[in-house]
């Protein structure tokens, strides 16, 4: 049997261009018809480790990191909008929108990755933040759409518990970021050459291209 190619793709649940890269990487594959010759690992970035637990609204935390104006992050959400909208998902920002901590997220994920949930629970994490308005900080909320992908509830559970599972996280975290990872989404091929940022399908196609020799 074919070995496959291994992708790893350093990620945040509240990163908007996590998914529209994610997207245009799937059509690459899909374009290539190499699918079923890729392995997707998701690696974990919390992009606001030291937030709160009620976390921040969204408009005050993008004026405090990166110094956006209202009028500035209004135009990007609808430019973001449109684009992800001819990738197949779906944004709604709204007022009053807060951004989270994914710490308990990226945990989960580690856990869903046992059973080959992880892109399923990945997914279903980014839609209930971004399109369904949802606090995915909150445990229950959180427990609830790993449920939903058909995960065991009670282990999950289990694992949010464990002090070492949380350790695990921050470690692998701080692994990439020694490794030159600084931004999100950063896409791994091989562990030998990353592509950073959501880029065109085509230069998903030229790196896969390159690797699979197709």
């Amino acid at each position: 049997m074919e070995n496959k190619m291994k992708i790893n793709i350093v990620s945040d649940i509240v990163c908007p261009w996590c998914i529209i890269g994610y997207k245009r990487l799937m059509n690459a594959i899909t374009e290539l018809g190499v699918k079923d010759r890729i392995e997707l690992n998701w690696i974990p970035y919390e992009l606001n480790p030291d937030m709160p637990t009620e976390g921040q609204n969204l408009q005050e935390h993008l004026s405090e990191k990166y110094g956006s104006t209202s009028l500035e992050q209004k135009k990007m959400k609808e430019e973001m909008t449109a684009m992800a909208l001819t990738l197949g998902f779906q944004f709604n920002f709204y007022d009053g929108m807060r951004m989270f901590n994914t710490r308990e997220a990226h945990i989960l994920l580690d856990f869903a990755k046992e059973f080959d949930k992880q892109t399923d629970l990945n997914l279903r994490f980014m839609t209930a933040f971004y399109n369904e308005k949802k606090n995915i900080a909150n445990q229950t909320i959180l427990l609830d759409e790993l449920e939903a992908v058909g995960l065991d509830r009670l282990k999950a559970l289990e694992r949010l518990k464990s002090e070492e599972a949380k350790y695990s996280i921050v470690q692998e975290e701080k692994h990439w970021q020694q490794m030159g990872v600084k931004s999100t989404p950063t896409f791994i091929f091989e562990d030998m050459s990353a592509i950073p940022g959501a880029q065109p399908e085509e230069v998903f196609k030229n790196a896969i291209s390159n690797l699979l020799k197709v």
